[in-house]
């Protein structure tokens, strides 16, 4: 009966049982010898009585002792006590996958590419020394606090895995995580390492695993004849295109190598966190690169200007040519607001008043109005002067006139007060006087007599 408190090989104390599987439990434990703490695997008594395991299991142990990777769990001692069989390994604080998945259900895109990176470079460190895993699940991968990942229970599945599928509920997470050729009876080898990782990756990022069923035998089934249910779709096509190769049938068409798969899986996970951590830019959501529908901020275009002289949508330029301030770089930071019509920004960034004055380097030369540019006057500016040049123009060319008129009015009112007042009796003694022929006018000619 293992118990709290039982010593194993005379030197380590089991203290807590913290996960179980088909294989085995395993336990926290006290080396008492060198006083630091251990993980025990007890495998199962019923695997003592295969032929061979256990010579074979001793000897992978010390292969698996060989491998010095961050990301592999040490090895520290193998023994057998009471009919028992036990590993000793690294005891690694932090959760296992399994645990994380049950609790947030899924993982973003980066965070599972960064995981499968990981556990790719792990496996690959194991192939390098002829040891294949062959039990790759959420359960053997352990996440540190700071977030690094250790792959552990390496080669202690050889055992005769499709013979256990029958045992309901034993290696049921196997099952769920087991490689086509495994399922049809196959050894497995690296690929098949490659195709559980796959697995691992897609219930990372859909939520579920991809084959259920009420067996473990309907289940492996599954991975040999079924296609697993699409990914979700906002889940990146690089990322989709990654667990799809991954998951093939054949062997042959799965990533080459571990570290193949590594590389490919880094590069999504740096792209993806360098995409969401990006700051801001002039109201961007990526530094150097629009938002949707937006202009590129701060990134210069081959053979174009920078964009600093880039008008965004609708908004007006940095100036025409001749302007001061043309052909120089504005300052980077901070931001200059660009009103735009209607008063709105470019998408994605806050709203500018349309008085406000544009941030100017104190080394600038002053800058002016487009419209306002010396020699350039808009032509509305130019056509109200020359309307009010005429007008004044022609306001004193009427007062001028006016006066004059008045002036002549008033000379020759002068004049005439000066001669004697005109009568008929004076016209006609001037007419007398002037010798000019006179025709009688019978109706006044009596009166002219008098």
């Amino acid at each position: 009966m293992i118990s709290p408190g039982v010593t194993l090989g005379g030197r380590y104390r089991l203290d807590e049982r913290i996960a179980g599987g088909g294989m085995g439990d395993v336990w926290r434990g006290t080396d008492e010898v060198l006083g630091r703490t251990v993980a025990v695997k007890i495998l199962l008594p019923a695997l003592l009585d295969e032929p061979g395991f256990a010579e074979r299991f001793r000897g992978e142990a010390r292969t698996m002792a060989t491998i010095n990777h961050p990301g592999v769990v040490d090895v520290y001692d193998y023994g057998s006590d009471q009919q028992l069989a036990f590993l000793v390994m690294e005891y690694v604080e932090g959760d296992a996958l399994s645990r994380t998945l049950s609790r947030v259900g899924r993982l973003t895109p980066a965070r599972t590419m960064a995981l499968v990176a990981q556990a790719a470079d792990a496996l690959q460190a194991a192939h390098a020394n002829g040891i294949v895993h062959r039990d790759v699940k959420p359960g053997n991968l352990l996440v540190r606090p700071n977030g690094t990942l250790v792959l552990t229970d390496f080669g202690i599945a050889r055992s005769a895995l499709v013979g256990q599928l029958t045992v309901a509920g034993s290696v049921l997470g196997t099952a769920s995580y087991i490689s086509p050729e495994q399922a049809s009876g196959a050894v497995a080898t690296a690929a098949s390492d490659v195709y559980a990782l796959g697995v691992v990756a897609y219930q990372c990022l859909s939520g579920h695993r991809p084959f259920d069923g009420a067996t473990p035998i309907e289940i492996a089934m599954k991975h040999v004849r079924d296609s697993p249910r699409p990914l979700p779709a906002d889940i990146p096509p690089a990322v989709r295109a990654i667990v799809d190769r991954a998951m093939a049938k054949d062997p042959g068409a799965r990533w080459p190598t571990a570290s193949a798969m590594a590389s490919v899986a880094r590069q999504a996970a740096s792209s993806l966190t360098t995409q969401v951590h990006q700051p801001a830019v002039n109201g961007a959501g990526q530094q150097g690169r629009p938002m949707s529908g937006g202009p590129a901020v701060n990134r210069p275009q081959s053979g174009g200007p920078s964009v600093a002289n880039r008008p965004h949508s609708g908004a007006p330029t940095s100036g025409p040519t001749g302007h001061p301030n043309a052909g120089q770089a504005r300052p980077p930071y901070p931001p200059v607001p660009r009103p735009v019509s209607g008063g709105q920004g470019a998408r994605g960034a806050a709203s500018v008043p349309p008085l406000q004055q544009p941030y100017r380097h104190p080394s600038a030369p002053p800058m002016q109005h487009p419209a306002m540019t010396p020699g350039k006057q808009s032509d509305n500016s130019g056509g109200r002067q020359v309307l009010i040049v005429l007008a004044v123009v022609l306001a004193l060319l009427v007062l001028l006139c006016a006066g004059v008129i008045s002036f002549l009015l008033k000379e020759g009112n002068t004049a005439m007060g000066a001669t004697e007042p005109y009568t008929a009796s004076s016209s006609y003694r001037l007419t007398k006087q002037a010798g000019a022929p006179h025709s009688p006018n019978p109706a006044t000619e009596g009166r002219q007599t008098l």
